[in-house]
C-alpha cells in the first residue's frame, strides 16, 4: 500500500554507500574485520532502505535535486522499471560483497577496491532512479567514472590497459548519448513518461536520427556491436567486479538507459516502423550471433563468459528495439533472469579460478569431481542460460521469440531467426564446460570447496534460477504490468 512517504527519501540510498565509500578512502588503515563489518552493513542497510521506498513511495511524485535552465533538472522518481532494476541491484550487491571478502582476501588494496564498490552500488541507484534524461546521463557518466579502479584494480599492464579500454569506450560512447539527451530535453519535456512525451519541434526524421545516437550512445555499456571490445577486456577484473559488471551494474545500466530512451523520451510511436528501428533490430540481431560465435571461438573461462553476457544484452535490445509491449516484457525478464543466471555463472568460475588457481578451458577438466557444488551450480545456469524449460532464462526468451514472431515483420523474423541460433550457439558454448568438468571421471578425487562466503551466494542465485523457473507468475505479472504502463 503507497504511503506518504516523501520521494526525497530516495536520496538516502543513493547518497548512503556513496559517502560510506568517500569514508573507507579517508580511513586507508581499517582494520580487516572492522573494514568488512562496515561495508556488509551499510550494503544491507541500503538494500533494506531501497525495497522500503519503492512499495512505498508514490509513483506520480519526484524530488528535484536542482535544477540548471527549464527542462534541465536532477530528480528521481521511483516508477515500474526503478522498480525492476532497483530492486536487482539491492537483492545481489550484499550476496556479492560477501563473496569478495573471500575471494579479495589476500589481494592489495581492499579497502580502495571496497571503497569503490561501495560507491558503485550508490551510484547505480541513481541511474535506477533517475527522473529524467539528464540525471539519468549525468549518473550513467559518474558509473564510468566510479568502476574505472575497479576494472584496473590490478594495476598490472592487463588491467590498466582494460581500465583505459573501458574508460575510452565508455566516454566515447557518452558523446553519442548526449546528442540524444540534449535535443530529447530542449523542448523542457525530458520527464519521463510511458509511451514518450516529446513534443519537439524538429522534424520527426531528425528525431529518429538522434535516438540513434543514443540508442548507440547508451548502448556502448550494453557492449552493442562494434562498441563491445571493451567487455571481455574488463574480465581481467577481480571476479566480484566482473560479475557485477557482466550480470548487473554496468551492462544492466546500458539496457536500463536504452529502455527509458526509447519508451519514457522518445518513444515507440514515434520510432515504429522507422529505418531506424529497422537498423536496430538488426543490429541487435546481429550482435547476438556474432556474440555468442566468438564465445565459442574463446578459451579463457571469464572472457567467454563475457561475450555470452554481450549476446544476452542483444537479446534485450532486439525486444525493446520491437516497440511492443510484448517485446519490452520480454527484454525486462531477461534483464532480470540474465543477471540472476549470470552472476551464478561468473561466481562460480570465480571460485574455480580462486581455489585452482588456473583460468582456462583446458584446466577444468575433470575439476567438477573435485568441486562438484561449483560445477553443478554451473551447469544448473549454464540450462538455464541456454532455453531449457523449467528454468528462468527459457521464460524470458521464449516471451523475446514470441514478440518477434507476433510483430511479424521481416526485421523481426530475422531477429527470431537470430535468438534460436544465438541460443543453439549457447548450448554448445556453455555445456560443453560442464562435459569438460564431469568427463572423464576422476578417480579417487579429494573434494575440494570455495569459501562458504563464496558458496553462499552461488547456491542463492542457483536456487533463484530454479525458483523463477518453475514459479515465474508474479514477475511476469509485474514486468506486464509495467509493459503497460501501469507501473
Amino acid at each position: 500500500m503507497v504511503t506518504e512517504w516523501t520521494p526525497a527519501l530516495l536520496l538516502v540510498p543513493i547518497l548512503l554507500p556513496m559517502l560510506s565509500g568517500g569514508v573507507m578512502l579517508l580511513l586507508p588503515r581499517m582494520d580487516r574485520a572492522d573494514r568488512e563489518l562496515f561495508t556488509e552493513i551499510v550494503a544491507c542497510l541500503t538494500s533494506t532502505i531501497v525495497f522500503l521506498l519503492i512499495f512505498n513511495v508514490s509513483r506520480a511524485d519526484m524530488v528535484t535535486v536542482y535544477s540548471f535552465i527549464s527542462g534541465f533538472s536532477m530528480g528521481f522518481m521511483a516508477d515500474g522499471p526503478s522498480m525492476l532494476f532497483a530492486g536487482m541491484v539491492a537483492v545481489m550487491w550484499p550476496l556479492a560483497i560477501l563473496y569478495a571478502f573471500a575471494y579479495m582476501e589476500h589481494a592489495p588494496r581492499q579497502t580502495s577496491f571496497f571503497a569503490f564498490y561501495l560507491m558503485t552500488y550508490g551510484v547505480t541507484l541513481a541511474v535506477a532512479f533517475s527522473a529524467n534524461l539528464v540525471t539519468m546521463y549525468v549518473c550513467f557518466e559518474m558509473l564510468t567514472l566510479v568502476t574505472i579502479p575497479l576494472v584496473s584494480h590490478q594495476q598490472d599492464q592487463d588491467s590498466t590497459y582494460a581500465g583505459y579500454l573501458y574508460a575510452a569506450y565508455c566516454i566515447a560512447g557518452a558523446s553519442l548519448a548526449l546528442v540524444a539527451v540534449v535535443l530529447g530535453t530542449l523542448d523542457g519535456s525530458g520527464t519521463f513518461h510511458f509511451g514518450g512525451n516529446l513534443a519537439s519541434e524538429y522534424p520527426p526524421t531528425l528525431m529518429r536520427v538522434v535516438y540513434l545516437f543514443g540508442f548507440f550512445g547508451f548502448g556502448t555499456k550494453a557492449a552493442l556491436f562494434p562498441l563491445y571490445i571493451w567487455l571481455p577486456k574488463a574480465s581481467v577484473a577481480p571476479t566480484p567486479v566482473t560479475a557485477l559488471l557482466h550480470a548487473v551494474a554496468v551492462v544492466n545500466s546500458g539496457v536500463f538507459a536504452v529502455t527509458r530512451l526509447t519508451w519514457y523520451a522518445f518513444g515507440p510511436n514515434l520510432l515504429s516502423g522507422s529505418t531506424v528501428q529497422t537498423v536496430c533490430i538488426l543490429l541487435s540481431s546481429f550482435s547476438m550471433v556474432f556474440a555468442a560465435v566468438m564465445a565459442l571461438k574463446e578459451r579463457h573461462f571469464k572472457r567467454r563468459l563475457a561475450y555470452s553476457t554481450m549476446s544476452n544484452l542483444s537479446y534485450m535490445l532486439f525486444g525493446i528495439s520491437l516497440m511492443t509491449g510484448r517485446g519490452l516484457t520480454g527484454a525486462m525478464g531477461h534483464m532480470l533472469f540474465h543477471g540472476v543466471i549470470k552472476m551464478s555463472l561468473f561466481l562460480c568460475a570465480g571460485a574455480f579460478m580462486r581455489v585452482t588457481g588456473k583460468e582456462y578451458l583446458y584446466e577444468i577438466n575433470g575439476q567438477g569431481w573435485r568441486m562438484p557444488f561449483t560445477f553443478t551450480a554451473y551447469t544448473l545456469g549454464a540450462l538455464s542460460l541456454t532455453g531449457i524449460p523449467l528454468f528462468c532464462g527459457f521464460i524470458s526468451k521464449w516471451k523475446l521469440l514470441t514478440a518477434g514472431v507476433a510483430l511479424g515483420t521481416v526485421p523481426a523474423m530475422a531477429g527470431v531467426a537470430a535468438l534460436i541460433v544465438s541460443a543453439f550457439l549457447c548450448a554448445m558454448y556453455t555445456l560443453s564446460v560442464s562435459v569438460r568438468a564431469f568427463l572423464p571421471r576422476t578417480p579417487a578425487a579429494p573434494v575440494r570447496e570455495a569459501d562458504w562466503r563464496m558458496s553462499l551466494p552461488i547456491g542463492l542465485f542457483t536456487a533463484a534460477n530454479v525458483a523463477f523457473g518453475l514459479w515465474s507468475e508474479p514477475v511476469m505479472t509485474f514486468l506486464e504490468a509495467v509493459s503497460r504502463g501501469a507501473l
